[in-house]
């Protein structure tokens, strides 16, 4: 995956599930062309085939499970998620925690599948630990920062320079409330390669220009 990336998670939102996924998805390949910025989507497992035919733009799960093919009812095996195409997936994001056994066992399955890792962290202490389990980048997210109108990287920046202090053997990117040009500037300054945003993109009123903003900070 080419950094520095903006990864836009669809998350559950009724404008970026279902048929709006795929129009989203759509509109937001159109301003990665237009640019050349990296960015990926994540989006929910149920829209992960529609999308990944209707866009070339790297695609993520938003989870997958440690486990392989078999008899697990609910689960998401990797090597599926792979088999379908994606480039990716989203784990132990702060609306989908995972105990930490869990998190390194699915992040060796999804390695193991083949699928880039986006691991998220709440605390710089957590992103350190987070990142030792060995997944490709981590997104420092402080739960209490998302979907606000605030940006981690303007309310409280020295969670974003503890984080790039501590954790070297990955890159980091900046979550939580990025919304802007500056934000993502500011977040680029203090040593993150990217980020990952949510509602800054799904729930404006022209997400493509909102994700244009944003590259502009790249």
């Amino acid at each position: 995956m080419k950094l520095p990336i903006i990864i836009v998670n669809f998350k559950a939102t009724e404008q970026a599930v279902g048929k709006n996924a795929v129009v989203l998805a759509k509109s937001l390949e159109r301003v990665a062309n237009e640019t050349g910025a990296s960015v990926a989507v994540a989006v929910q497992a149920m829209d992960l085939v529609p999308v990944l035919q209707a866009v070339k733009i790297p695609v993520l799960a938003q989870h997958v499970d440690p486990v392989d093919f078999g008899s697990f009812t609910g689960h998401i095996p990797p090597a599926l998620v792979k088999r379908l195409g994606a480039a990716g997936t989203l784990l132990n994001h702060s609306e989908h925690r995972l105990p930490k056994k869990i998190l390194a066992d699915s992040i060796k399955k999804a390695h193991d599948a083949g699928l880039w890792v986006c691991a998220c962290a709440n605390t710089p202490a957590d992103s350190l630990a987070v990142s030792e389990l060995g997944p490709d980048v981590v997104a420092i997210e402080p739960p209490e920062l998302i979907g606000g109108d605030i940006s981690v990287s303007v309310a409280k920046p020295d969670i974003l320079t503890k984080t790039t202090d501590k954790v070297k053997s990955v890159p980091v990117l900046c979550g939580a409330g990025v919304k802007n040009t500056q934000d993502v500037r500011i977040a680029r300054k203090l040593g993150t390669q990217g980020i990952l945003v949510a509602s800054g993109v799904t729930k404006a009123k022209d997400p493509a220009a909102a994700l244009k903003q944003l590259i502009d900070g790249l």
